[in-house]
């Protein structure tokens, strides 16, 4: 039966409070691709990849169209393109990330990740080329995406890892300079790193998964602040048990989209991502959820307290509406795409540290970071490893997505456009951390990880 209630709620939900679905991603499995020739396998890769996702942008576009669900982004995730280029005698992978852009500009979608490694004990032949590729691949590119996975709580940390994408990232920033560095802002780096997740710049699709899958990120920061805005001096459980109702709201209107995504394409569902994704719009931000909750400014004595209570509401919420919640379900805290975040560093009540110190509590880490240029590689490889010790010591994905704007020092901005917004530059610590990253070698699996 019809609950004419319900759907008036979803369409406010749309219409007011900037509810969408943030994205919709084909995962595609390229292990069948592998080949001795580098022009084979590319050619592989884009057949598959035009032939699967021919009309994923089409049925997205019909769904928001007949569902009136503002969907935003349409992506996919491949295998992480070290594993498969490697069989390749190929010195370079740059020319598999010009395929994996012009498969992307083919199917029309918006980005593609998975050009990718997975180093967190170690290095193959693939890896490392993959990794030096990186700062090219980057800058000739408009839609790939890059990640590198340096550690997971089985493993430990591989701090040789650590040490180079300190380097690979300055690089990038240098190559992508006359564009505020933006390469960076389409590369992070993981611990702990999911197989299904449907947001970039991380995703990419794991070799546990199927041939091809739909996985579907939501958002609707805006939907739970006016939930709280309801709720004003109630208790904490109160609070927590408004965002757990909405949550499920909202996942609900993501399981819809996912499975008439599933059936109109002919691919199975594979996860709903519940992510409180922000953008630079004002009335769609996480620390304005933060604020509503009681903080005069995000980044104030008590932010990681209320965003915990936060990630895990959202979550709670999320599985009573979805068998199939995964990916990096939870808060994301991106500075430059969250218009809450954005000013609260420029008032200077949220620092680099504390924001530090809300990763632990949050969905992944430290992402879209803006910092100055001049910031010397070992401590960019520095903050990685800080991110990379979270992750694993705590056992959840852990992320860092920072981005050195070549040319430009504290007080500037760098402008990158679009869902990425602006960003304000963060200060970082004026001590040298080079000694403890040219150690090189790997930081042990925590004793936690001793199970089986």
């Amino acid at each position: 039966m019809i609950n004419f209630q319900n759907i008036m709620e979803t369409i406010k939900m749309i219409e007011k409070e900037k509810l969408d679905i943030r994205t919709i991603t084909m995962g595609i499995s390229l292990l069948d691709c592998c080949d001795s020739s580098g022009k084979n396998a590319r050619k592989k890769i884009y057949d598959k990849i035009t032939r699967l996702a021919e009309n994923l942008v089409k049925v997205g576009e019909e769904i928001e169209t007949e569902y009136g669900i503002p969907i935003i982004n349409k992506r996919i995730s491949v295998t992480p393109i070290a594993l498969v280029a490697q069989a390749s005698e190929d010195k370079s992978y740059v020319e598999f990330a010009k395929t994996l852009d012009e498969a992307a500009a083919t199917v029309g979608i918006n980005f593609i990740g998975g050009f990718s490694a997975l180093v967190q004990k170690g290095y193959s032949k693939g890896d490392r080329i993959l990794i030096e590729s990186i700062p090219e691949a980057l800058t000739v590119t408009e839609k790939v995406c890059s990640s590198i996975n340096v550690g997971c709580t089985k493993t430990g940390i591989n701090m040789d890892a650590v040490r180079d994408m300190g380097r690979i990232i300055k690089q990038t920033a240098y190559l992508t300079r006359e564009r505020d560095s933006i390469g960076c802002a389409k590369l992070v780096v993981f611990a702990n790193a999911v197989e299904d997740n449907p947001f970039m710049a991380g995703a990419f699709h794991g070799v546990g998964e199927a041939e091809s899958i739909i996985n579907v990120g939501i958002s609707g920061p805006g939907v739970v602040k006016c939930a709280l805005e309801n709720v004003k001096g109630e208790s904490f459980d109160v609070m927590a048990e408004t965002i757990k109702k909405t949550a499920f709201k909202i996942t609900r209107a993501g399981q819809l989209v996912a499975h008439e995504a599933s059936s109109r394409l002919g691919i199975p569902f594979g996860i709903v991502d519940l992510s409180l994704a922000p953008t630079p719009a004002i009335g769609d931000s996480v620390g304005r959820i933060l604020e509503e909750m009681g903080l005069e400014s995000c980044g104030c004595h008590g932010t990681t307290a209320a965003l915990a209570l936060l990630n895990d509401a959202v979550k709670k919420g999320g599985i009573m509406a979805s068998s199939h919640v995964g990916g990096l379900s939870g808060a994301f805290i991106p500075v430059s795409e969250d218009e809450g975040m954005i000013d609260a560093v420029q008032k200077g009540s949220l620092s680099l540290d504390k924001l530090e110190a809300m990763t632990c509590v949050c969905s992944v880490g430290l992402d879209m970071v803006a910092i100055p240029g001049d910031t010397p590689e070992s401590t960019i490889a520095a903050i990685i490893a800080d991110e990379a010790a979270i992750g694993v010591i705590n056992n959840k994905t852990t992320g860092v997505r920072i981005i050195p704007v070549y040319g430009k020092i504290l007080g500037d901005s760098a402008e990158f456009g679009g869902l990425l917004g602006m960003a304000p530059l963060m200060a970082v610590s004026k001590f040298s951390s080079a000694d403890f990253i040219s150690r090189g070698g790997r930081i042990p699996a925590p004793v936690h990880s001793f199970k089986n």
